[in-house]
């Protein structure tokens, strides 16, 4: 199946959801290239942005669990890189 390479940006509003977040990129760890997350104490969010490497239905699927947790927002970019490994 082919593979594209993705940059998701992420913003936590909600503390209680952090764990639920980092349960489901645990979960998609094996596409996860790179991770990076934020604290922005003055403003009470968190900002983490996931760099991936997988098919299209996986990189969207994780989008989806991820804005559907309380007070989080994903918005994914994708390269136009894409491979069959």
């Amino acid at each position: 199946m082919a593979k594209r390479i993705a940059v998701m940006g992420i913003i936590v509003e909600n503390r209680e959801s952090a764990e639920p977040l980092n349960a489901l990129l645990t979960e998609y760890g094996e596409f996860i290239i790179g991770r990076m997350g934020v604290p922005y104490k003055e403003k009470g969010v968190h900002i983490v942005s996931i760099a991936i490497d997988a098919p299209q239905d996986t990189i969207a699927a994780l989008a989806g669990k991820v804005g559907n947790l309380k007070g989080v927002s994903c918005k994914t970019a994708y390269s136009n890189v894409v491979s069959d490994d």
